[in-house]
């Protein structure tokens, strides 16, 4: 539409250069990204001064990220306008609209929490309102996971301009929160006062950091992976200072933090970070010709589980293999129907609960570009219960079976991926280089899989916790976890479960073996990692 497609709006009154209820189009471009702005004039109306309504709408590369302007669908003076220039599109402007209009917002709407442990008998209830945005449910979730709270009960509000929450959550001991430490950190974290902007890029994006440098492996699982991987990077004289490790159907994903042997601090010489990419990517491809691998190193921080989720996602972890035998009773029961009077999506899920699962399946929901504009959620009970209203971001419910279908596979394949299965071991010890390549060696001779894996060091203190089980899928007999235990260490690493407890879990993944290994690892020679003698 060239010029003609402008929009402007002056003190005094309203200049619009199209008709009301047309949609007009302008580009911005800048050196990393193109911006797309859909402009829309709903009417206006003059009391004394000029006042309008207008809906901008913005893509970021062709995906839409539904309303951006704060204008929204609300009558907005044009004094007030000024408070931020004319509404008038520069394609050479490098001004940073998204950080601006967030500044913006903020001050003019801060948000407000509010904690209240005399409205529930049993939990701390939180309330958050604030300015909404695509993103901001997670946000908020991911904090309160973050620290560990369980999410008992929560009622989910965001149908236009405004994002309104009730979460009752409890310690992991289920007692309500006390300690002001947590209750301040939650108030600075998501009121007025923090530096929370509702964001994708804040949430997903990678952040400089000169602590470590971070490892990023996708591919498909095998026995002794786990192992061969730590043995290269202690080979390569990097120590793995945190690391998470998930594997679902077949395959693995992890994210690894690692510093310099000598130095203790990021690794970040090109050629050495070239070779340490190189050699993983040997590791993870083996064998494998239908699948590939990926392997990702940068200096940056990110957050870990999110990451993983979209690592996962990427990787199409939750395409079911033609073989797959897994009783249909023990996946958890997704379903999704049109509510078409209200174009919503209605997303209704019924499984056992366990820690961390609503960031799980909303965190999924959010990587697919869908909008939670309700929901409610229900985890009080043993099994629970999760009821999302959804739209995709350009405002269009679920409208196929074959995207109803993939809903429903995302969604279980999200819950699935953090599924405990097997004992519950954790080592605590002092940190040196190639500790996790010493104990999955052992574990891998004791003929034990790694179902999962979390690797933390604390002020030099490994804290590892690892899920096993045996070779066939069946709990772990008390003499090889006697045999391990003596050969690690008694009181270095602790057992945290019990077989017998095992052995009736309603709910298990559909890998059985997974990073850990049933037989030694082949020679690394194979993959040039090791000269042969």
């Amino acid at each position: 539409m060239g010029d003609n497609s402008g929009a402007m709006i002056r003190d005094g009154g309203v200049r619009w250069k199209e008709p009301v209820g047309r949609m007009v189009k302008k580009k911005r471009v800048t050196r990393d990204r193109e911006d797309l702005f859909l402009i829309q004039l709903l009417g206006f109306e003059n009391r004394g001064f000029g006042t309008c309504r207008i809906r901008i709408l913005k893509s970021y590369n062709g995906v839409f990220l539904g309303t951006w302007g704060f204008l929204g669908s609300c009558l907005v003076s044009c004094n007030f306008l000024n408070l931020i220039g004319d509404l008038e599109f520069d394609l050479n402007s490098s001004w940073d609209m998204d950080d601006e209009y967030e500044k913006f917002i903020r001050r003019m709407n801060p948000p407000r929490v509010v904690i209240d442990n005399e409205a529930s008998k049993n939990a701390t209830v939180i309330q958050v309102d604030s300015q909404n945005k695509h993103g901001i449910l997670l946000e908020v979730v991911q904090i309160l996971t973050d620290l560990n709270l369980i999410i008992t009960k929560a009622y989910i509000s965001s149908d236009g301009g405004w994002f309104m929450d009730v979460f009752n959550v409890t310690d992991q001991d289920g007692n309500k929160l006390i300690d002001e430490g947590i209750l301040d950190y939650i108030r600075k974290s998501l009121g007025a006062d923090s530096g929370f902007i509702p964001s994708m890029r804040r949430s997903v994006g990678v952040e400089p950091s000169s602590d470590h440098t971070s490892i990023e492996l996708t591919g498909t699982d095998r026995p002794g992976l786990l192992s061969e991987v730590s043995a290269v990077l202690t080979g390569l004289k990097c120590n793995v200072v945190n690391a998470e490790v998930w594997t679902h159907n077949t395959r693995a994903a992890a994210v690894m933090h690692v510093t310099d042997e000598a130095t203790g601090s990021a690794i970040t010489d090109p050629e050495r970070l070239s070779k340490i990419k190189k050699l993983l990517c040997n590791v993870l491809k083996g064998n494998n010709k239908t699948r590939g691998a990926k392997t990702v190193v940068s200096v940056g921080v990110t957050h870990t589980e999110r990451r993983l989720h979209q690592m996962m996602f990427a990787d199409r972890d939750y395409e079911r293999p033609d073989d797959d035998s897994l009783d249909g009773n023990l996946r958890p029961n997704v379903t999704v129907v049109n509510w078409n009077d209200k174009d919503y999506s209605v997303v209704t899920i019924r499984c056992k609960d366990r820690p961390k699962l609503l960031f799980d399946t909303v965190c999924t929901l959010t990587d697919m570009q869908y909008v939670v504009f309700h929901a409610n959620i229900d985890a009080e009970r043993p099994e629970a219960y999760q009821e999302y209203y959804i739209r995709h971001v350009d405002g269009s419910p679920v409208n196929s079976e074959a995207e109803r279908q993939r809903v429903i596979q995302c969604l279980e394949a999200a819950i699935e991926r953090r599924v405990s299965e097997g004992l519950k071991l954790e080592l605590c010890t002092t940190d040196r280089v190639g500790l996790l390549s010493d104990v999955t060696r052992i574990f891998r001779e004791n003929s034990l899989t790694v179902t999962r894996a979390e690797v933390t060091t604390r002020a030099g203190k490994a804290i590892n916790t690892f899920y096993v089980r045996d070779a066939a899928g069946n709990p772990v007999d008390s003499k090889t976890i006697d045999s391990i235990r003596q050969a690690i260490g008694q009181t270095i690493l602790q057992v945290k479960g019990c077989s017998e407890d095992l052995k009736s879990s309603p709910q298990q993944s559909p890998t059985r073996f997974l990073f850990g290994g049933l037989f030694k690892s082949r020679s690394l020679c194979n993959f040039g990692l090791i000269r042969s003698s």
